[in-house]
């Protein structure tokens, strides 16, 4: 998020976090080195699903709330809806302390990983960012949120 816009936005914060998270989301290279290894620094994914609702809530409303304080407009909110609501069913189904490989054998994980991607470099690409880059670990995305 170097190159983030970071205050930008009245809740960049909110917006790093939401950022952070659908990039993991929507690395299917990523999870496969990173989460089913359980590599430190980077969580695992349900603390990705967390960070998507934590501070927004959108596990109980529409990201069109934030609009103008967490996204830039309608087309972001509608994008990290489709992802939070795919995210959360299967985080529901599966439970979750279950293993990266759990979520990983879902049924829906291929289109919730598609979704969180489509969101995903929406908001990396309005932020002037490049939505291939790969994901920071939380230790970057904490430096990052805390020293702003």
């Amino acid at each position: 998020m170097a190159g983030m816009p970071l205050n930008d936005m009245p809740w960049w914060r909110w917006r790093a976090n939401v950022r952070s998270a659908l990039h993991m989301l929507s690395d299917p290279a990523f999870q496969q080195g990173v989460w089913l290894p359980a590599v430190p620094g980077f969580g695992d994914v349900t603390d990705a699903v967390y960070r998507l609702v934590e501070d927004t809530w959108l596990d109980n409303w529409s990201a069109e709330k934030y609009v103008g304080t967490v996204f830039r407009d309608s087309q972001e909110a509608a994008l990290v809806d489709v992802a939070v609501l795919r995210f959360l069913r299967i985080l529901h189904q599966v439970g979750a302390d279950a293993p990266a490989s759990g979520y990983f054998q879902q049924q829906g994980w291929p289109e919730a990983v598609q979704a969180a991607r489509e969101a995903h470099v929406l908001l990396a690409t309005n932020d002037g960012e490049d939505p291939d880059a790969p994901p920071r670990s939380l230790q970057e995305l904490a430096t990052v949120v805390h020293t702003m």
